[in-house]
Order: C-alpha cells, then structure tokens, then sequence
C-alpha cells in the first residue's frame, strides 16, 4: 500500500514588526493544517541555504519586510523555486522584503516603492492610518475565471494601498488604481499591479500586496485570495 507524501509549508517570517508577520502568519496555520501541510516555522533566511529540506518544500510563505539576504540565502531560494517549490506571500513580506537584492526583485516581479498618503502633509495625524486610503482592488477581467480570484468581483478596502514597480512578465490578475490628487508630484492617476503570479523555472510565485496587517489579511476578499494564492502556487 503506498500512503501519499505529507505536504511541506515553510513560513519565513520577521522584518518590519508593524507588518505583524507573526500574527498574520499565525492566522493562516489553522488553514494549512486543514489542507494537509507539515508547516515550519523559521525566523531567519538560513533555512534557505540546506538544499537537501529545500528540495522537499511545497511551498514557501515568506513575510519578511524591509530585511536583507545573503547571497547564498537568496541562491538557495531561487534554486528552490526553480526547482518547483512555490513562493507566495502578501503586502511588504514578499514585495518589499530584500531591497538589496536585485535578482530577489527578478524573482518576485514587483518591488514596493510607496503608499501614498491620504492627505496633505498639515493635514496628517502623523500615525500609521495617515496612509490607509480608501481604494478599490479591481480583478481584470480577463483573469475573472483564474482559480485564485474566480467568483470575486472587485472589492474596496480601507489600508496601505501600494504602488508597485513590475514588469510585463507577470501574470496580473488584479490591479489598483492610485489618484492623483493635488498635494502629490505625479500628474494622472497610476494602475499598478495588486494581485500576480510568476512562473519561475519548475516553480510558481504568488503576490498580494494588501495585507498590512491582520485586519487586512482577515477581509474575507483578501484572506481568500491569498489562500488560494498559497494553493496556487504549491508544488
């Protein structure tokens, strides 16, 4: 009788601690255990340099925000993924976790560069909601019927609405649209991708940018979108 192989999720979690990765991660345990995932948990990138547990990883849930990587770290991720791990994860975690990192943004397919504020500078509270703005995520509808947003219609929330720099290679299944307002530089609004996959090697990629915290990756939108994310991408 042959029994079928345990599920492997490695989460990598730590950075910016205003992006609660514990608490986000946390909350997705429950969820992997249902779907039949042995989960890891490691608070440093060292995990990636042992290429024999590597090569036996599912899937990678990475939020790591504003951190750096060594270059054999970084090596044994990309090898990893090429191989056919999945690499998934939301919002600064995996958008903005190694800005030393060229080839990390390559792998990723976006790089965070701001998330504009609501209002004029003397307007400003000066605390973290100076820059939750009201937005929508719109799924495009090409992608309607793609397995991570099918049955979802566009959404709006209320947080860190991130303008990301991308490229063409990805697979955008929903973006948003940042104003134009008159307090800020740039002269028309500007679309940027919110929700993508990249196909890397034998592997996939999964990004979300809204998720800056729980509340966010608790909206029922955002929590099954990076849920299925995390399926999606999965070895």
């Amino acid at each position: 009788m042959t029994t079928s192989k345990t599920k492997q999720a490695l989460i990598v979690r730590g950075g910016w601690d205003g992006h609660q990765p514990v608490e986000t991660t946390d909350s997705f345990l429950p969820f992997l255990g249902e779907h039949g995932y042995d989960v890891r948990i490691e608070d440093e990138t060292t995990v990636y340099t042992d290429p024999e547990y590597m090569a036996g990883v599912d899937v990678v849930i990475q939020t790591n925000t504003m951190n750096t990587i060594a270059g054999d770290e970084l090596r044994g991720l990309i090898a990893a993924v090429r191989g056919g791990a999945g690499l998934a994860g939301w919002h600064g975690g995996i958008a903005d976790s190694y800005r030393n990192s060229s080839d990390y943004l390559q792998l990723i397919g976006g790089q965070f560069a701001t998330h504009p504020a609501k209002a004029a500078p003397d307007e400003l509270a000066g605390d973290a909601t100076d820059n939750f703005v009201r937005h929508t995520i719109d799924i495009v509808p090409e992608q309607a019927d793609h397995p991570i947003v099918a049955g979802i219609t566009d959404f709006e929330l209320t947080t860190e609405q991130y303008w990301v720099l991308s490229d063409d290679y990805n697979d955008v299944l929903a973006t948003t649209t940042l104003a134009a307002p008159d307090f800020q530089p740039w002269h028309r609004p500007v679309t940027c991708p919110a929700v993508w996959t990249r196909l890397w090697g034998e592997g996939r990629v999964f990004v979300a940018t809204p998720g800056h915290d729980l509340a966010t990756v608790s909206n029922p939108n955002v929590r099954t979108i990076v849920e299925r994310g995390i399926l999606w991408a999965s070895r």
